[in-house]
């Protein structure tokens, strides 16, 4: 496969769950599973390690939001165990599972985009 694909951004391909080189296969083949490869242009996805990156966005970013409602519905309420796991919990359930996926497909994006790879020690010689 000889042809020339136009460089797509990551947020295009990642966010929408498309191959970063060509923009049209699926990039997963579950709902956080990558799958081996593209079934569009054949691009291996071997390469891709987004490891904990999407947990530690969601962590941060989304996390805050629940437990900012459970302090103040203790707080405000002094709401019960039962009321703070009705509430708080689909809550957080909301604000945390759907974010994993399009974040997990920016990050991969993003690894194809830049060409990412494991970093390696470069060590000079005496002298230089």
């Amino acid at each position: 496969m000889n042809e020339t694909y136009p460089q797509l951004p990551p947020m295009q391909t990642g966010i929408r769950g498309r191959c970063p080189r060509c923009g049209q296969g699926h990039l997963f083949k579950g709902f956080l599973t990558l799958a081996p490869k593209c079934e569009a242009c054949g691009l291996d996805y071997s390469f891709a390690d987004p490891a904990d990156g999407p947990a530690f966005f969601v962590i941060c970013f989304a996390c805050v939001p629940s437990v900012l409602l459970a302090v103040w519905l203790e707080v405000a309420f002094g709401a019960s165990l039962l009321t703070q796991v009705l509430v708080t919990g689909p809550f957080m359930l909301l604000t945390c599972i759907p974010p994993l996926r399009p974040l997990k497909g920016w990050l991969v994006a993003s690894q194809y985009f830049y060409k990412a790879e494991e970093g390696k020690v470069v060590r000079r010689q005496a002298g230089t």
